[in-house]
């Protein structure tokens, strides 16, 4: 593989080594992250400052990437949520795809298996705005199409969750 291309992939990561009690403090932030430490080390039975170590040991880590306000997107002008399948020439054309995530209309970008080399997450005001959001995708040289998928309604969207499955 050319080392060019080299520049997209990312090398494995590695699970961190959590106890049950990360597990649960991380299940109580991601549910609610305004909460102090106090009332987490009450739920936890910790003291406060034991929770804030965790928390500090958690966050050098990797593993609390960082603490955001979760916006509606209707609320805020962008109701329409659209999950775009790219597809491409080549995989050096993925780089030159990654400058969309300076566009405010761009949630997430995902290299994918299947059909299509790249899934973005865009939100938009309209249709309108989808389309010329599209016009700036099929710009990009090495594009070769894409695919569309508007949600109608979200009834879940979450991050990862910490709790292991049985």
């Amino acid at each position: 593989m050319s080392e060019e291309t080299n520049v997209v992939r990312r090398k494995p990561v590695s699970p961190a080594k959590l106890d049950a009690v990360d597990r649960r403090l991380l299940g109580l932030l991601a549910e609610d992250a305004t909460l102090s430490y106090a009332d987490l080390g009450h739920n936890l039975r910790l003291s406060p400052p034991a929770v804030h170590e965790r928390v500090k040991r958690l966050r050098h880590d990797g593993i609390i990437k960082g603490t955001v306000a979760v916006l509606n997107g209707a609320k805020i002008g962008r109701p329409l949520l659209t999950f775009v399948h790219v597809d491409t020439t080549s995989w050096a054309v993925t780089r030159h795809l990654l400058a969309l995530k300076e566009l405010p209309e761009v949630e997430e970008i995902h290299t994918v298996t299947g059909e299509s080399a790249m899934l973005l997450k865009v939100r938009t005001k309209d249709t309108q705005a989808l389309e010329d959001l599209l016009e700036r995708i099929h710009s990009i040289e090495g594009f070769k199409g894409t695919r569309s998928y508007i949600a109608l309604s979200t009834y879940l969207e979450r991050g990862p969750s910490p709790v292991l499955s049985a």
